[in-house]
């Protein structure tokens, strides 16, 4: 039977979701509280919060490189964070009557537009290159994005 080794506290709401960077260095939270945090695996320290969703974070996802972390909410966007920096570099949003945008870091300037989820965005990852992002939604769809 398995041993619990440790137990991480910090969210005030449900975990919907865990994973490990490739290296096994750290591991992401993503709640219902609409954070996600990233934790050291050998000290077990919070090393960071990210905070921007409106609603509950579904899924949460390292890229192999265990540079970004990217966030799909309820808020039907996903978001790009950049693990040195903790700020999100872009954000995917999809909408009932808009198409899905992905806005740069650069003080929200937009960087892309694409066609997007109708409904709330559960799932998403990155591929093993981490120059594509596949997302998965209410909306009965799942889409393949280029990563910018």
């Amino acid at each position: 039977m398995g041993k619990c080794l440790s137990v991480k506290q910090g969210h005030t709401d449900e975990v919907l979701d865990v994973c490990f960077d490739s290296s096994g260095t750290n591991f992401v939270s993503a709640s219902a509280d609409g954070t996600a945090r990233v934790y050291s695996t050998r000290t077990g320290a919070c090393l960071d919060t990210y905070v921007g969703h409106d609603g509950e974070i579904s899924k949460v996802s390292f890229n192999p490189q265990g540079t970004s972390v990217i966030t799909a909410s309820s808020d039907k966007t996903c978001r790009i964070w950049d693990v040195a920096s903790s700020q999100s570099t872009g954000v995917y949003n999809g909408g009932q009557d808009s198409p899905t945008v992905a806005s740069s870091g650069e003080g929200g300037k937009c960087a892309q537009v694409l066609e997007g989820h109708m409904d709330e965005i559960f799932s998403c990852a990155f591929n093993y290159e981490g120059d594509h992002i596949i997302t998965g939604s209410k909306d009965n769809t799942c889409r393949i994005w280029k990563a910018k």
